[in-house]
């Protein structure tokens, strides 16, 4: 299901359609502006909008259709956009369509409830738009019943430097400040709760203190969230520019007990002499660790080539409309939440959180029920949480024969490039005892691994043996069974490192394999 936009009528108003009874009232209600200067010419980047030049195009001289939410907010900071929400008043059915055969697009219902529709182009991606009708008795009703008024500014389609601003939308634009609409906005949907913090891991802009107040007072209302639209709400603040600004506000309004209980129970949880940091603030740094090896990928892969691959790695879709790179992301917020079930202490006064991955990765998948993602991206985040210390374990054991390196990358796989990269940013957030040390041997270690990790996802995985399991049987005179599959992933680790090159030699390294073993036996 497409998720709601910032001002989406599906968030929990009552609709109704106002048809004709919205000509000639806007003006009057809605404090209709006249912008100048630099906002004029940012609002020049609606204009240029196809779907926008499209329905002006359609609607003609007709004024009672208005461009409203999000775009016209990111358009007057110069923030890009692509996607745009018109308001109509009129069925938007007819225009949605019309504006559909002109570009060629698609038009479909997106909310038979709500009347409203969505415009996208037919091989997807790239822009939306979404027609809507206009909410309760005209189109400043429309807007009084918005999120926040830096979101409850309207566009006439017609007029596109002149703008309606019955909230004070504009002043808050301008001082960087998100402000409610109404001090019941949170009561009338709860996901605005959260997307409060996403507009500021977003755009910049710091919430008012009556917003931040509300906000404390209504938190426990997200819990009635649809979990769906929680976890949109999330993945859109982590793939921020900012994504620590957002949860630190989570934190501060007292919503990140709601959103990521698992998060906020690592607050004050102390740690060994190799951190410096209580779990909840070290994860928050392997966070910011995170985002400064995506802005400065050489320290991990100091190849131009490879940086470019572990690029496109991270922006590959991965699931829920998650890229991979936003999903590590998560990861590194859910990592340590196992070790407050872990943590002891030995007789020497040591910390220990012996066993956190495993017991990290089923807190993981649990917490992913409950925001109801789908199998694929839970399992991605569980298995970044189960391999986080792989790396780690090997930093003492180098130099690393072909033979480890497949061991490691067999054993974090499908998550190789990931995890190695997610290790990097735990291992610079970690500056306890010894610090610059360890993290100059692990990061050395990291490099090597990162390019067979990027070599083994580019080739597809292990290699393939030479020859078919019913080959090696019937030469071995052994029937198929667990024994043989272990023959088989021997020999494509031998291939790996180079020991294994044809059937003859395959054949061969298994009949030792299986000497050996009867020796053992015997």
């Amino acid at each position: 299901m497409p998720e709601p936009r910032d001002s989406d009528s599906a968030n929990g108003r009552a609709r109704s359609r106002a048809g004709d009874s919205a000509r000639g009232r806007d003006s009057e209600r809605c404090h209709t502006l006249e912008v100048g200067g630099e906002e004029r010419a940012r609002l020049a980047a609606l204009e240029a909008h196809p779907a926008v030049a499209a329905a002006r195009a359609e609607l003609g001289a007709d004024r009672r259709a208005w461009l409203v939410g999000g775009a016209v907010r990111d358009a007057l900071i110069g923030r890009p956009f692509e996607d745009v929400d018109i308001v109509v008043a009129a069925d938007p059915r007819g225009l949605a369509r019309a504006i559909a055969r002109r570009l060629g697009a698609v038009a479909f219902e997106l909310s038979r409830e709500f009347g409203q529709w969505r415009v996208q182009p037919r091989a997807g991606g790239g822009w939306t738009l979404d027609v809507a009708p206009v909410v309760g008795s005209d189109l400043a009703d429309d807007l009084a019943r918005r999120d926040f008024t830096v979101n409850a500014l309207a566009v006439p389609l017609t007029t596109p430097t002149r703008i309606c601003d019955p909230t004070g939308g504009l002043s808050a634009l301008r001082a960087g400040i998100i402000e409610l609409v109404s001090p019941y906005a949170f009561r009338d949907d709860p996901v605005r709760l959260l997307r409060l913090a996403r507009l500021r891991a977003e755009i910049g802009f710091v919430p008012s203190e009556g917003t931040r107040a509300r906000a404390r007072q209504d938190a426990a209302l997200v819990a009635s969230a649809p979990p769906e639209r929680l976890l949109q709400e999330l993945r859109r603040l982590l793939a921020a520019c900012d994504p620590l600004a957002g949860i630190e506000l989570l934190a501060e309004c007292a919503l990140l007990e709601h959103v990521l209980p698992d998060l906020a129970a690592l607050r004050g949880v102390e740690q060994s002499h190799f951190h410096h940091l209580d779990v909840y603030e070290h994860t928050l740094e392997v966070l910011r660790c995170l985002l400064d090896l995506e802005r400065a990928p050489q320290r991990v892969c100091p190849d131009a080539d490879a940086s470019a691959a572990l690029a496109r790695v991270l922006a590959e879709p991965l699931a829920d409309g998650f890229t991979r790179g936003t999903a590590v992301r998560f990861a590194a917020l859910l990592h340590d939440i196992g070790k407050p079930a872990t943590r002891a202490v030995r007789p020497d006064g040591r910390v220990t959180f012996v066993g956190h991955d495993e017991v990290g990765a089923r807190m993981t998948l649990a917490l992913c029920r409950r925001l109801r993602t789908s199998e694929r991206l839970a399992r991605f985040l569980a298995d970044l949480a189960r391999h986080h210390l792989a790396l780690g374990f090997l930093v003492h054991e180098r130099p690393l024969d072909r033979g480890r390196v497949y061991d490691y990358l067999r054993r974090c796989e499908p998550v190789e490039v990931e995890v190695t990269f997610l290790s990097c940013a735990d291992r610079l957030a970690t500056r306890g005892r010894n610090a610059e040390r360890a993290i100059a041997a692990h990061l050395d270690l990291a490099r090597e691994l990162m390019a067979a990790a990027l070599a083994w996802r580019a080739a597809g995985g292990a290699p393939r043996p030479p020859l078919r399991g019913d080959e090696l049987a019937r030469a071995l005179g052994i029937a198929p069974g667990p024994q043989l599959g272990r023959l088989l992933e021997s020999i494509r680790r031998a291939v790996y490192a180079g020991e294994v090159s044809g059937r003859e030699e395959a054949v061969a390294y298994a009949r030792r394999l299986c000497a050996d073993q009867q020796t053992d036996a015997d």
